[in-house]
């Protein structure tokens, strides 16, 4: 056990180095407590590459203790994400302690638990998978936590809670209405917008006012496709947006009026500006 709470320590580390995080980060520290081993199931476990998946050949925990994805052994492309993606995503979040988060795709529920350490015992995270038995499996994994609630639901339809964050681990194509109106005032939205099945980027939106939303790209990303969060016509526009290779120029979001010369990208109530 000592030998794995030493590996597990180096990864803390070494994955918040990677992502531009100062030493000593609270960040670390829930990277540092949490067994990724606990929330991945039995041994062997697969690993994803380009080329597909490749099984361990060890059942030693200190095998997923590297930057990679981890299949949770469920029908589909379903896995542990990129644990250096995650570390850039949660450090943009900013959480603070007493903060209510919510975490749409929780999967079985290991991001989930750091979102549960960086929030502690007096913040609240409402977290929502919509497959049934990865939802009770982070049921179980996060028994330990009185202030996360799963719930076994898709976390792209209503209704949401007010909350100070929301993250989502499933690619949109689109800020959903639902997602925004969720937010307090400085509340922060970060999700992949991306068309399905292609890369797209981590997106963060922040509530400046009532209808006034910064946003900034941080990172190319792709998820599996967040179900009730995609359209076929806004996808379309999507990628060739993400082809002219210019998503880093955006800073705002804009609502339910008319795209101007600066738009980067809209959908049907939306659209992105360069301004």
């Amino acid at each position: 056990m000592e030998r794995i709470q030493e590996h597990r320590l180096f990864f803390a580390n070494l994955i918040t180095a990677n992502a531009g995080i100062p030493a000593g980060s609270e960040i670390a520290a829930a990277f540092a407590s949490t067994p990724r081993e606990n929330f991945l199931g039995p041994p062997p476990w697969k690993i994803f590459t380009r080329s597909g998946y490749v099984v361990t050949n060890s059942d030693d925990p200190a095998v997923l203790y590297q930057d990679v994805v981890v299949s949770l052994g469920f029908d589909g492309h379903l896995n542990n994400g990129q644990p250096t993606l995650h570390a850039i995503c949660l450090a943009a979040l900013a959480l603070r302690k007493g903060e209510r988060v919510v975490h749409v795709g929780a999967g079985t529920g290991y991001y989930t638990a750091l979102l549960a350490k960086l929030v502690g015992e007096t913040g609240v995270v409402d977290a929502y998978e919509i497959e049934p038995e990865l939802a009770r499996r982070a049921q179980n994994n996060l028994a330990e936590f009185p202030h996360v609630t799963v719930y076994a639901r898709s976390g792209a339809e209503a209704p949401l809670p007010m909350c100070d964050a929301l993250y989502v681990n499933a690619g949109a194509s689109a800020p959903l209405a639902v997602w925004l109106d969720a937010l307090q005032l400085q509340g922060r939205l970060l999700f992949p917008l991306e068309p399905a099945m292609e890369p797209g980027a981590m997106l963060l939106i922040t509530r400046q006012a009532e209808e006034v939303f910064s946003a900034r790209f941080l990172v190319q990303a792709q998820f599996v496709p967040c179900i009730g969060a995609q359209d076929e016509n806004t996808a379309q526009r999507l990628a060739q947006a993400f082809r002219k290779g210019n998503w880093s120029k955006v800073t705002s979001l804009h609502r339910n009026d008319a795209p101007d010369d600066s738009c980067w990208c809209s959908g049907p109530g939306w659209w992105l500006s360069m301004n």
